[in-house]
């Protein structure tokens, strides 16, 4: 009993070591061996190890458990992959399974499921069809305003108080003296009816017209004044203008041209009325001498004819409140603007 359980606990490397020391084997060990084959045994570098043969996938599908929702097909207007680039499509496919945009990637709400996705590329927009209707180009001629009423140009004047002067049934003593004056200065004039306009405000309530501005001095046309600036006129002629007029030409004064006397207007531009609108204005024009010499007034005369105008225009600023010019404005370029308009503490304006 003891040397059965001997044998059986001999192990394979037991039974080699007695078989090289030639240590007999039990008789169940003992068993011829198959002898081995030679073989004639490569080098190690020349052995080679045969590849696998390729597991050939069936093309039959795999079917389609009853459980799983079957996908649903993809919209017509979606990107197409990029075959031609397979590099740009793994990347895109990378980023998109990648856990971080997996998880950056907001969930669609539930009623959204089944909606397909908007297309990653915007829409063209609709061109502008060719035929577009032409911009209606303006008239070649604006069309004329409509006419303005009769009176839009009318404005109202600003009041004065010499407007609401009227004749009296009797000339008062001041007028009187003021003619018996001119007749003593050998002044030729005229009795005039009066004017007056209540509209405009023009007023001349005893007025007369000049013919002369001395016994020597005539003035053309005829001027339509009030008698006391037919008086400063004829004074400043006699006084002024007759001596400095022998004194540049060696000539006496023979008649002054005037441009303007009593007309119902206001002043350019504004709403006052003018001092012609009172018959306390004159414009000379011209100044004609005894030898046939007339001096214009003008922006640019010759020197002599300079010298003695501006003798004249200066004299002139004292006897008269107001004496405008060349050089004052457009409106007095070409005449000497003399008038009694008062003025405040016996003030002149001179220009």
């Amino acid at each position: 009993m003891v040397m059965v359980v001997t044998a059986l606990l001999v192990t394979p490397a037991d039974a080699r070591h007695r078989h090289r020391h030639h240590e007999p084997l039990s008789p169940r060990v003992e068993q011829p061996l198959t002898p081995r084959v030679d073989r004639q045994l490569k080098p190690r570098g020349e052995r080679h190890r045969k590849p696998k043969p390729a597991r050939q996938r069936t093309q039959n599908p795999k079917p389609v458990r009853a459980d799983v929702p079957v996908p649903e097909p993809r919209p017509a207007d979606a990107p197409e992959p990029n075959t031609q680039n397979p590099a740009a499509t793994s990347d895109r496919f990378q980023e998109e399974g990648s856990p971080r945009k997996q998880q950056a990637r907001p969930e669609p709400p539930a009623d959204a499921k089944g909606e397909p996705e908007p297309p990653a590329v915007a829409p063209t927009p609709t061109q502008r069809p060719e035929t577009a209707e032409p911009e209606v180009e303006p008239p070649a001629l604006a069309p004329p305003p409509p006419p303005k009423p009769a009176d839009a140009d009318k404005k109202e004047m600003l009041p004065d108080p010499r407007s609401a002067d009227l004749p009296e049934a009797k000339m008062p003593a001041e007028e009187v003296a003021c003619r018996e004056r001119l007749r003593g200065l050998g002044v030729e004039f005229e009795e005039h009816k009066a004017e007056s306009d209540r509209d405009i405000g023009c007023s001349i309530p005893y007025p007369l017209v000049l013919k002369s501005l001395g016994k020597s001095i005539a003035i053309t046309p005829g001027a339509e004044l009030n008698c006391a600036m037919a008086e400063a006129a004829a004074r400043f002629a006699g006084n002024v203008i007759q001596p400095t007029a022998k004194a540049e030409f060696g000539a006496d004064l023979k008649s002054i041209g005037q441009a303007s006397a009593f007309v119902c207007r206001p002043r350019n531009g504004t709403r006052k009325l003018s001092e012609h609108a009172f018959g306390n204005a004159l414009d000379i024009a011209s100044f004609t001498l005894a030898d046939g010499r007339t001096i214009e007034v003008g922006p640019a005369p010759p020197d002599k004819d300079a010298k003695f105008l501006d003798a004249v225009r200066k004299a002139a600023c004292g006897p008269f409140k107001t004496v405008l010019g060349p050089g004052s404005d457009a409106d007095h370029s070409l005449h000497l603007h003399l008038d009694l308009e008062p003025r405040r503490h016996g003030g002149t304006f001179c220009q």
